[in-house]
């Protein structure tokens, strides 16, 4: 298949998804007055817990509010990660659609990306918000960031964080139900991933843990390259550790997402709802 052709598929999931939100015009004006309450939050609680050992512990010694604006904005992008796949084919499974897709000639992998593009879109406006509202009102002004860098950084993250998108995504294939394991990675990033402390407050077993995590590499990242005006060498070690993650699980997650829609297809079971 000719790269255009694959991207003017991977467009066509776009086009489609962007016309069902345009349905649901609202909860746009709801989610933007929403990241401003995120982010109002975040302020005032950056003014009670600000001290000098905090400082200390932040990139470039950068204040509390900008610290958690950055993993606030971009843990999202985990998040989104491990639902977007799995909504994407719940969504054709309940449309009646699912099975006509996978029988088609597309590619399997274009069929993930596509399914994923407008999610991704939608929360890089939404992480734009977030960062308008504390620049305009909240006193956040990342002036000497690395916007290349964090580009970069943020890609990576992304093809890292799909891999476990898509295995989360062959769960829901195979059993129809809540994904216990998509919490358990939520749950665990949260806590010792670094979005809303320093990675370096934690005791040290929750520390080895949080470098075995892929979404540390990422907030570290951001934040260097946000806050801390990092050039590429200061960004590379989180840079390559999000690739080696992306170049481990994408292609595991492509043969456990295979293997599911074959054992589905043999079961019967693929447009079960």
């Amino acid at each position: 298949m000719s790269a255009t052709r694959t991207l003017r598929k991977i467009l066509a999931f776009f086009w489609r998804d962007l016309a069902i939100a345009r349905g649901y015009r609202g909860a746009l004006v709801l989610e933007v007055l929403e990241a401003f309450f995120g982010v109002a939050t975040f302020y005032y609680l950056s003014r009670f817990v600000d001290s000098p050992q905090l400082a200390a512990a932040l990139p470039n010694g950068s204040n509390y509010f900008a610290f958690a604006l950055v993993g606030f904005a971009f843990f999202d992008y985990l998040s989104v990660s491990i639902s977007a796949f799995e909504s994407s084919l719940e969504e054709a499974r309940h449309n009646r659609t699912l099975e006509a897709l996978l029988v088609t000639q597309t590619p399997l992998s274009v069929i993930l990306a596509g399914s994923a593009v407008y999610a991704f879109v939608a929360l890089a406006l939404r992480t734009c918000v977030y960062l308008a509202w504390g620049v305009l009102f909240f006193g956040f002004a990342p002036r000497s960031a690395n916007w290349v860098g964090a580009a970069a950084i943020l890609l990576a993250s992304v093809l890292a964080f799909a891999g476990l998108g898509i295995l989360s995504a062959s769960y829901q294939i195979l059993f129809k139900r809540g994904n216990p394991g998509k919490w358990i990675v939520l749950g665990v990033s949260g806590l010792v991933g670094g979005m809303m402390y320093p990675v370096s407050v934690l005791p040290q077993p929750l520390q080895i843990l949080a470098r075995l995590i892929p979404v540390t590499y990422s907030l570290e990242g951001m934040r260097a390259a946000l806050l801390g005006a990092a050039g590429w060498r200061e960004l590379l070690p989180s840079f390559l550790t999000l690739l080696l993650f992306a170049a481990i699980l994408i292609p595991l997650s492509f043969a456990v997402f295979s293997w599911a829609l074959r054992r589905t297809k043999v079961t019967g079971t693929l447009t079960h709802i």
